[in-house]
């Protein structure tokens, strides 16, 4: 059982997640996940994936009402990826329960780390705003949604780092919708992820309520300057790949004794 001062702790973690939700669609668990184990101080880096993953999945709805509202979400392609990912999920967050909880910490920093630099690459594409998911590319989109939500089920995580890249490689949409659009697939697989953890009792309910209520007021804010940023699709890519390698960094220095 935590203290008090863990759970205001927890809260104050919510409103910095739910603003990188709100603001890059991803990095809500990047940054959930060490904020439960390193500052908050749960004790089991399972339960801190677990809880991290139910909260980080209502807070990407709160996100995802306030993208719905700017028009930036591409609702059949999000459907659509999220639906092929929720197995993916499942499957991967099976495999994650049995493997070591520092060992996965480390790993997940590694991914980051390659995601961060395929994103700087891929700055400066606008993308079509116009994009629409039919026969010709649903293969490629569940491809990549399933894929993505191996990876999100197996770090106990959202997966937005991973959904946002995967939108845009399938669908060739811009920046601004892959962000809206990739929170229909955080919400999904975070509570695929959150259930299987739930099974077992590694979800630590009241931290995620805590959680979800500082989340729901960073959300708000994080959403409103993504509307401002939106015509600048390389300021966006930035912000997001300079999060992921600062987090990517710390986390790496934390659990490298796992090994």
């Amino acid at each position: 059982m935590l203290d008090t001062i863990q759970y205001i702790l927890g809260a104050g973690s919510g409103v910095l997640v739910g603003f990188v939700l709100g603001l890059v669609g991803g990095g809500g668990s990047i940054l959930a996940v060490p904020l439960m184990v390193y500052l908050v101080g749960v004790p089991s880096p399972h339960v801190a994936i677990g809880t991290s993953a139910f909260a980080v999945a209502i807070n990407a709805a709160t996100g995802l009402a306030n993208h719905a509202r700017a028009g930036s979400v591409k609702w059949r392609c999000a459907g659509t990826y999220a639906a092929a990912g929720v197995a993916g999920a499942f499957a991967g967050s099976s495999a994650g329960k049995a493997f070591d909880g520092e060992k996965l910490l480390f790993l997940f920093a590694i991914v980051m780390v390659v995601v961060g630099a395929l994103m700087l690459r891929g700055r400066g594409k606008r993308g079509n705003p116009d994009v629409a998911c039919d026969r010709e590319n649903a293969p490629k989109v569940l491809g990549y949604g399933l894929g993505t939500g191996a990876f999100s089920g197996f770090f106990g995580i959202g997966g937005g780092f991973l959904i946002v890249p995967g939108l845009v490689a399938s669908t060739g949409m811009p920046m601004i919708n892959a962000i809206g659009s990739s929170l229909v697939a955080v919400t999904a697989f975070g509570l695929t992820t959150a259930l299987n953890y739930a099974i077992s009792g590694l979800v630590d309910w009241l931290l995620a309520a805590a959680f979800i209520g500082g989340g729901v007021l960073g959300g708000f804010g994080g959403a409103h300057l993504a509307k401002r940023l939106s015509g600048t699709n390389e300021r966006l890519t930035t912000i997001f790949a300079v999060l992921i390698f600062a987090v990517a960094a710390y986390m790496l220095w934390k659990s490298a004794a796992a090994f």
